[in-house]
């Protein structure tokens, strides 16, 4: 899995190059900030989120790689967020 995850890195990085300096700067620390929170808050015992994570990843580098996207973002909630309010 490690493999995986280098490999969808570098994959990123790669799909970056072609786009604008701009963009590719954007791109660059959007994946990295995303590996480097991922590698802090998820479990690595956990092999089904993980996967989940990589399929995922998968699908964003596939979009990345086509000419017509220019980016990529992320939505960012966190677990308080997520909570029901209580009446």
């Amino acid at each position: 899995m490690q493999k995986q995850v280098l490999g969808l890195y570098t994959g990123f990085l790669r799909a970056a190059r072609a786009k604008s300096a701009e963009d590719r700067q954007q791109i660059e620390s959007l994946v990295s900030s995303e590996l480097s929170s991922n590698a802090k808050e998820v479990d690595r015992k956990n092999f089904l989120y993980i996967e989940y994570l990589l399929h995922r990843a998968k699908k964003q580098l596939d979009q990345l790689r086509s000419p017509d996207v220019v980016g990529l973002s992320a939505l960012n909630v966190s677990l308080s967020q997520t909570k029901h309010p209580t009446n």
